[in-house]
């Protein structure tokens, strides 16, 4: 359990690490991420998906932007169009994986946690009630962005 401010910056530390790896080795598509930003006390977006993670580390991890880029992002990882049905179900999986990756990734620095199933968000979705929450910007080449929040309660 992480307890004092210091180890939960050191946690957070490990946890923006552990993504930028996670990135790397599931996206085949070469990526230029910016610097973290804290964001304010309410997030807002259109699609996304939400994983739960619990353990050392309690929060969310949320994966948002363009259909467009999560739909391109499927077909370059399995080499056909992912649109419909199919791109809510690969939106969660690609959360999946990268929470996954994240926690395999993490638990090398002592941070246990465990992922919960994902949750697709489409339409206006406003998230509030967090602690603390950190964007990264991701840039695909030839793609587009993708925002990838880390709410920790």
């Amino acid at each position: 359990m992480i307890s004092t401010k210091e180890e939960r910056n050191r946690s957070v530390v490990f946890l923006l690490n552990g993504m930028n790896t996670s990135l790397k080795s599931i996206i085949p598509i070469p990526c230029e991420i910016a610097k973290p930003t804290l964001v304010g006390t309410s997030l807002s977006l259109s699609f996304g998906v939400l994983i739960g993670f619990t353990g050392d580390a309690k929060g969310k991890l949320i994966l948002a932007g363009d259909p467009s880029v999560f739909a391109a992002i499927g077909e370059a990882m399995f080499g056909m169009a992912v649109e419909g049905e199919m791109l809510a179900s690969f939106s969660g999986e690609l959360g999946n994986m990268l929470a996954g990756n994240l926690s395999t990734t993490i638990v090398q620095n002592g941070i246990k946690t465990d992922i919960t199933a994902p949750t697709i968000l489409q339409g206006t979705t406003t998230l509030s009630g967090y602690e603390k929450a950190v964007e990264l910007s991701v840039e695909f080449e030839k793609i587009g962005k993708l925002d990838i929040y880390l709410l920790l309660d």
